[in-house]
């Protein structure tokens, strides 16, 4: 099966499309959340509609990479609230990788993006608690990084906007420390 969390609608069309190309059938799910459909950052280029294709892994366009000493590594929603800390902040000191296809993750095209990074720090970021969300799956699979995420819970919300706002501001402020 394939699991995706696309964070562009190009990278939407594109999988869809690709999923109904393919010569064989094969489950696929997308856990995007609706709200990325509302958000304003979240738009593509006619551009990457008509001539691009899937991306399973989106390299950063704003970090240079020879400064780059942190690589925040993300999947989905949390990737607009990275990007708008570096952007207001100018931090082209930070990447953000998004994974965009986790299953079955390409470890050829993330060695890839990552070779650029040699010398950085790398992080998982993900605003799910520790104990849920992608990273379990991405430690049994052998990619060991460390976490920045809210801590281990039983909900993966707590309820209350206002708590769940500082929390991801935490999150967010943690990722560029």
């Amino acid at each position: 099966m394939v699991v995706a969390n696309v964070s562009t609608p190009a990278n939407l069309f594109h999988i869809m499309r690709r999923q109904l190309a393919w010569g064989f059938r094969k489950p696929l799910v997308i856990m995007s959340p609706k709200s990325l459909l509302r958000h304003p950052k979240c738009i593509s280029p006619l551009e990457d509609l008509t001539k691009g294709s899937f991306q399973e892994i989106i390299d950063d366009s704003y970090a240079q990479a020879k400064k780059v000493k942190r690589v925040l590594l993300c999947t989905g929603k949390v990737y607009y609230d990275l990007l708008e800390k570096q952007q207001t902040d100018q931090r082209d000191d930070v990447a953000i990788v998004r994974l965009e296809q986790l299953a079955p993750l390409s470890k050829t095209q993330l060695d890839a993006v990552l070779a650029k990074y040699k010398k950085a720090e790398l992080f998982w970021v993900q605003e799910e608690p520790e104990n849920m969300g992608y990273w379990t799956y991405l430690l049994r699979i052998g990619l060991n990084w460390p976490i920045i995420s809210r801590k281990a819970a039983a909900s993966p919300a707590t309820g209350y906007p206002k708590i769940h706002t500082q929390e991801q501001a935490d999150i967010v402020r943690r990722a560029f420390e």
